[in-house]
């Protein structure tokens, strides 16, 4: 028997709303997503201005780092990036067509040693999209009486 935790939209109101005071803090018109352990979306909010395609991005982003049990940005770091060209999962972008994110804007959501959910975010360069996933991660952290984790 395998226990599981699920986040829920109470858990995810906390995370857009630390999600977009860093995006505003930053002046970055942000997309912004939550989804559960099985990845099917709880929150989604995009930020007024945001545009239109942040919006499957940051759902694929959010669904990659959820079912793939880690950040996106981790699929391409040199120079072992596992998706980079001649390593070992090259190309598993392409096994869910746009639904399958290897950039940065996507984070796993833990709690308890578990993969809770996923947070993607879509609309800044990889620095302010980790930043917000960052501040995403500590708001999760803080609702659920944690320490926040160290960087996205």
């Amino acid at each position: 028997m395998h226990r599981i935790f699920r986040i829920t939209l109470d858990d995810a109101l906390p995370m857009l709303a630390a999600a977009r005071r860093k995006a505003e803090e930053i002046g970055v018109k942000q997309t912004l997503c939550v989804v559960d352990e099985s990845a099917n979306v709880i929150a989604l909010h995009r930020l007024p201005g945001a545009r239109l395609t942040g919006v499957d991005i940051a759902i694929a982003k959010a669904f990659t780092a959820a079912g793939h049990e880690r950040a996106t940005h981790k699929f391409n770091e040199p120079p072992n990036g596992p998706a980079l060209p001649g390593n070992e999962a090259f190309g598993i972008s392409h096994m869910l067509p746009g639904k399958f994110a290897i950039f940065v804007g996507g984070f796993p959501i833990e709690y308890d040693g578990q993969i809770v959910g996923g947070f993607g975010v879509s609309g800044g360069n990889g620095d302010q999209d980790k930043a917000v996933g960052a501040a995403a991660l500590a708001g999760f952290a803080e609702h659920i009486g944690q320490n926040p984790p160290d960087g996205a």
